[in-house]
């Protein structure tokens, strides 16, 4: 008798199978979707790991690269700078974590959009702290400035409350 598969297991099989109908979409792009401490960057350096998929923190690689700009230029060379950090990275596909650089308002930036841009050419997986729910993906909390709220996202989405509510059923 096999072991029953645990939830990081079950995420991580649900986001493999998706990046096979990832080929006949516009943007190749995957969210990892789940509010904090879910367990969507285990799954992620799990996913890296079993792949050979390069694993960026995007907070980090981007904020090294906007130090020596102004705040105008900052808002401006983000997408420039994003997409040259991903091209610097071989392979088929490219995890990204820790995304929140993306949502600060100084930048100016609208962090699906940016993604899908991305995702063009290129199999993306990112993680996204948020919610997935009837169709409606978010972003933090209103009142909070960096809330943000699309409804049906051109994008795969592999939801960790999906995985929560499956265990609960199981």
């Amino acid at each position: 008798m096999s072991r029953p598969r645990t939830m990081a297991e079950d995420l991580l099989q649900r986001i493999v199978a998706n990046t096979k109908a990832l080929n006949s979409l516009y943007h190749r792009l995957i969210l990892v979707v789940g509010p904090p401490r879910t367990g969507k960057s285990t799954t992620l350096r799990a996913l890296a790991e079993g792949r050979s998929w390069p694993l960026i923190n995007v907070n980090l690689a981007l904020s090294e690269r906007l130090l020596e700009l102004t705040s105008r230029q900052r808002a401006l060379k983000v997408p420039e700078l994003l997409d040259s950090i991903l091209t610097e990275c071989p392979g088929e596909a490219i995890i990204l974590d820790n995304l929140e650089i993306l949502f600060s308002r100084k930048l100016r930036q609208d962090p699906l959009r940016l993604l899908q841009k991305l995702a063009r050419h290129r199999i993306l997986v990112a993680a996204w702290s948020g919610v997935w729910e009837a169709d409606r993906l978010s972003y933090a909390e209103r009142p909070h400035p960096e809330c943000r709220q699309y409804l049906r996202p051109d994008a795969l989405i592999v939801s960790v409350q999906d995985t929560h509510e499956e265990e609960a059923e199981a």
